[in-house]
């Protein structure tokens, strides 16, 4: 008997280990404005997850300082965190910004050094973020990216994305973040036609500035692609943490986004 429990828990435990559950958030404006409330806030929403990625962090003072600071708070739940930070994007005609990843150090570890894309700086104006992790002795690149807004037409942007497996052919890359875009626009198409699932259809990802009775949620633009030959889905979703707050006016102090999850194992 006590044998068969032994195997059990060791089943389930090797079972949770060789699964991984990546968070994106495009946290707005994320900075000094940040109080500590708002903060202990974000941490408690992502603290049962191994990697975050984060979008919409402050390129000038205050952005790095903030996820320096929520690695911090996450750092005191028990578990060992670690992150990354980007340099500020290279835009020069809209909103420069860093992204962020911050990671679990007892499942995860980050490989080399991360870096901005530059071969398409000059015709993506917040160019994407890469990391590559090493998960169970396997190897997975991160792209974080945030797009410009749906008005700009991000799909000019987005289309070069469908260069980047062939600039990196021995990367198992996979696209996270707000693309402001839904996946079913066809501008996707090219690296759906390569391979490349998204996890969410028909979900809306961001917040409204006022809910029409239960109704909150305005666009379907946050996203995360994989691809299936190199990647198990297990489960996916998103976290409703606007219910948590009396009022949206509320909620957005957080951010205009949700966060999206994306739980898998590597094949």
């Amino acid at each position: 008997m006590k044998n068969t429990l032994r195997f059990i828990l060791l089943f389930f435990y090797c079972f949770s280990f060789s699964q991984t559950k990546i968070l994106s958030w495009n946290l707005e404006n994320f900075g000094k404005s940040k109080s500590e409330s708002e903060l202990n806030f974000i941490a408690s929403t992502i603290n049962n997850y191994d990697i975050i990625a984060i979008q919409e962090v402050v390129a000038g003072y205050g952005g790095a300082q903030a996820v320096a600071k929520l690695t911090a708070i996450l750092n005191e739940k028990g578990s060992k965190w670690d992150y990354s930070i980007s340099n500020p994007t290279s835009s020069s005609s809209y909103k420069t910004e860093r992204y962020a990843f911050i990671w679990k150090t007892s499942k995860i570890k980050l490989k080399g050094n991360t870096w901005l894309e530059k071969k398409y700086y000059l015709e993506i104006d917040r160019e994407p973020y890469f990391a590559t992790f090493e998960i169970n002795k396997k190897l997975i690149t991160l792209v974080s990216f945030h797009a410009i807004t749906k008005s700009k037409q991000p799909e000019t942007e987005i289309k070069y994305f469908k260069f980047l497996p062939q600039q990196y052919p021995d990367l198992n890359l996979v696209f996270l973040g707000d693309f402001n875009c839904p996946q079913s626009h066809t501008v996707f198409n090219p690296l759906k036609k390569k391979g490349y699932t998204p996890i969410l259809q028909n979900q809306k990802t961001t917040l409204k500035q006022k809910c029409n009775a239960d109704n909150c949620l305005a666009s379907e633009f946050d996203n995360i692609f994989y691809k299936s030959e190199t990647t198990k889905y297990i489960n996916s979703g998103i976290i409703s943490f606007h219910k948590k707050f009396a009022s949206l006016k509320e909620a957005r102090k957080i951010s205009d986004h949700i966060p999206i999850w994306f739980e898998f194992s590597l094949n």
